[in-house]
């Protein structure tokens, strides 16, 4: 005989299908949909499996409830349930608990449903949840479904107030949770095929952060926030659609399904063409979503962990006659880094008197700030910042200097550009930067999209010059680059994939031209741009040479050394550009790439040996 659950995997995926036009809409209200629909079945299977066992269930002291994706109402359309059936200890005994979990348990099982649960005491959820962290942040979101609703409510509020008293302890190993899920899965943006649920910037970050708002220890970010993950979930649901079973991993067959179904094909391109483009533009959008979500735990975790490094009561505009201020109002206190910008509590904050409106440079002082520093710029800075008079077309000495300041901060840069780039502050010094802002490179070797992938790069490259003099050449005259020199550079490491669009066949070239208006645009030196779009033209060439033609071929290193003008100190530049970008090269996580690919000891050799021909040929 057919159950309530029978057929209730059909019905699901039925509810999830996507318009007549193969694309998907409505996602949060299909999912608000599927969890009624869910939760009515499980109540017709409650009410089965009470009249089908041999003895009689109370309204009272016994539930079912409801824990994960279908208590936050976030099922997916293949979704695995995670169900508890919990009693007070004392209602039913354990033969009996045994048999009517049964009776809810099979049904679910033969519809091939997937299922993860359990039988538990209000004791024993409480014991469980005080030792297992996912077993607590599971019962943070908590729903019941049918039997004794108010015992469901009395264990969710107990285990929620151990959360909260235990916060301050368990914060650590909830922050630990997330770098071993780092490590293993790594970071969603940057992974070719991720899984868009353990990955850095997946759905389970979107746990953790609700974990630390329960705590009290910290808010959760709202606004861009929500919407981030409304979409990934949209994503989620479309692999499940595309697999047809449940799964979190956008495999490369699952890419182009799931790329039609969010509205990311292109009718009008042809077939072949239309998949390429939509698989990258659904990259792009995992790239985007991914960073969001990362850094809103990022700044969450951070408040939070501020908390615990306090001995004393957080300041309050409303904290009058406290003891420790002599009976007056006890002001917060501000180490000044630069005009307008201020340290507080371990965060970059803008200074008592900032007039953010007025001044378009404090977004480069406050970045500059942080990154020297090694500090984190504050969330509520940042959403203030977005409202300095910034325009592409008016730069300073001040801000020219700033912004090189800024792309010589080394392995603090791309952690601090990031915070810039969550309230889109690059894209407005540098338009073009968002044509490749959160786009993968069509390289499988690129671990990182192209954007971070020049700030890698960047952060790598220094004032000291290279050591690969060749036999019979002079000694340099200087061990490091002039001010000029290293400026141009760092330009250069910037600007170098600025040309990695659609359709570009040589992005070298087209990455030159966005460079040099770029850079004049900001009114560096002619000499500066000149070198540094020299050096986004010919990134490629020395690796290039160095892979296909002969050292001892006279005319290579002819030809090399009349690329870089016979200007030893391009030559140099060349190489430690060539070489920060190799390094910058190789597999994420969970994937196999050629070991040729990077700066191997074996791709060094070649890179230096072309490099001192060069040289000599000087």
């Amino acid at each position: 005989m057919p159950s309530a659950v029978s057929d209730l995997k059909t019905r699901m995926l039925e509810l999830s299908a996507p318009d007549t036009d193969g694309v998907l809409r409505g996602g949060t209200a299909k999912r608000a949909a599927r969890t009624a629909l869910v939760m009515g079945a499980l109540v017709q299977l409650w009410n089965e499996a009470v009249c089908a066992v041999p003895f009689d269930v109370p309204g009272r002291g016994v539930a079912l409830a409801a824990v994960g994706s279908l208590a936050r109402g976030q099922i997916g359309p293949a979704s695995d349930l995670d169900l508890v059936l919990i009693s007070d200890g004392h209602t039913l005994g354990h033969e009996q608990l045994a048999e009517l979990a049964n009776k809810l348990w099979y049904p679910i099982w033969d519809a091939g449903i997937d299922l993860d649960y359990s039988v538990r005491t209000v004791a024993e959820c409480e014991a469980v949840t005080d030792h297992d962290l996912p077993a607590a942040m599971g019962w943070l979101d908590v729903r019941a479904v049918a039997g004794g609703g108010e015992l469901v409510m009395r264990t969710s509020t107990a285990i929620l107030e151990r959360w909260r008293k235990a916060a301050r302890k368990r914060l650590p190993e909830l922050l630990d949770s997330a770098h071993v899920r780092l490590k293993r899965f790594g970071q969603m943006p940057y992974v070719n095929q991720p899984d868009i649920k353990e990955s850095r910037g997946g759905l389970r970050d979107t746990v953790l952060l609700g974990a630390l708002a329960a705590s009290w220890l910290a808010d959760r970010p709202h606004g861009r926030y929500d919407a981030s993950v409304e979409r990934l979930l949209d994503v989620r649901d479309c692999i499940h659609m595309a697999a047809g079973k449940d799964t979190n991993l956008l495999l490369a067959p699952y890419q182009a399904p799931v790329a039609a179904m969010l509205g990311l094909a292109d009718p009008t391109l042809p077939s072949g063409a239309r998949e390429a483009k939509s698989i990258d533009d659904l990259q792009t959008l995992l790239a985007r979503l991914g960073r969001t979500i990362a850094f809103s735990l990022d700044a969450t975790a951070a408040r939070a962990e501020r908390t615990l490094v306090h001995d004393k009561p957080r300041f309050s505009f409303f904290q009058i006659r406290h003891p420790r201020a002599g009976g007056k109002r006890e002001a917060p206190t501000f180490d000044v880094l630069a005009a307008g910008v201020a340290e507080h509590e371990h965060e970059v904050v803008l200074a008592p008197g900032a007039d953010v409106q007025a001044d378009g440079a404090l977004p480069l002082r406050a970045a500059v700030a942080a990154a020297e520093h090694g500090l984190s710029i504050n969330t509520s800075t940042l959403l203030n910042l977005r409202r300095a008079p910034i325009r592409y077309t008016e730069w300073t000495d001040e801000t020219r200097a700033l912004f090189v300041r800024l792309l010589a901060t080394g392995d603090q840069l791309a952690r601090t550009w990031e915070e810039l780039d969550f309230v889109g502050i690059p894209s407005r010094w540098m338009p073009e930067w968002e044509a490749i802002r959160n786009r993968p490179s069509a390289s499988a070797a690129h671990r990182f999209t192209i954007d971070r992938h020049m700030l890698e790069v960047t952060a790598q490259l220094t004032y000291t010059r290279p050591d690969f003099l060749a036999a019979g050449v002079a000694p340099r005259t200087a061990e490091h680059y002039t001010s000029d020199q290293y400026t141009a550079l760092l330009l250069a490491g910037i600007l170098h994939d600025i040309g990695k669009r659609p359709g570009v066949t040589d992005h070298a070239r087209e990455g030159a031209r966005h460079a040099r208006a770029v850079l004049t645009r900001m009114g560096f030196d002619p000499q500066i741009v000149h070198w540094a779009t020299l050096l986004v033209r010919e990134h490629l060439t020395l690796s290039q040479f160095a892979s296909s033609r002969n050292p001892n071929d006279p005319e290579a290193g002819g030809e090399l050394a009349r690329r870089v003008e016979h200007d030893p100190a391009l030559l140099d530049m060349l190489f430690d550009l060539t070489r920060a970008d190799m390094c910058s090269l190789g597999a994420t996580a969970e994937e196999q790439i050629s070991g040729k690919v990077g700066w191997s000891r074996w791709r060094a050799q070649l890179v230096t040996t072309m490099a001192s021909v060069a040289q000599y040929h000087m």
